[in-house]
């Protein structure tokens, strides 16, 4: 699926949800379905700036697409993360880089979620596409592996 489809899949679920607390929720049981996050990314170089909570991400390169784990040690950051990972895992940088992102504003997200942690879904967000850009010029031959 493109990140736009994935994006539309997302809004579509949470139409069905009609109250914050109902969608907090279904947030927080979406981070708690993600996969185990390894110790030893667990470190300051995978630690993402910028986030009132503690949250780690790193990424790898498979063929041209980037896979992406993430973790938090909040239940609210975790579902974001876990919404991040399902939109941008296995994508291209290309795509990465040029599609916008805009369930959180489709869904009421971004106007919903507290000064703190919008500054820390944006700072998860500069991660990723930090990581896209960093691939991207790898892909390039811009600078070595």
């Amino acid at each position: 699926m493109t990140i736009k489809e994935v994006q539309d899949e997302i809004v579509d679920e949470f139409d069905f949800l009609s109250s914050w607390e109902e969608k907090y929720k279904y947030i927080i049981d979406l981070g708690k379905d993600m996969a185990p996050y390894p110790d030893e990314f667990r470190d300051e170089d995978h630690k993402v700036k910028g986030c009132q909570s503690q949250v780690w991400m790193h990424s790898g390169l498979d063929e041209d697409r980037i896979r992406f784990r993430g973790d938090s040690d909040a239940f609210i950051v975790k579902g974001l993360i876990a919404l991040l990972m399902r939109i941008y895992d296995n994508q291209t940088p290309e795509e990465i880089l040029s599609t916008p992102l805009d369930f959180t504003d489709r869904i009421g997200l971004s106007t919903s979620l507290s000064p703190t942690r919008s500054n820390g879904l944006v700072a998860m967000i500069k991660k990723i596409k930090g990581y896209a850009l960093a691939y991207q010029a790898l892909k390039k031959g811009q600078f070595p592996d």
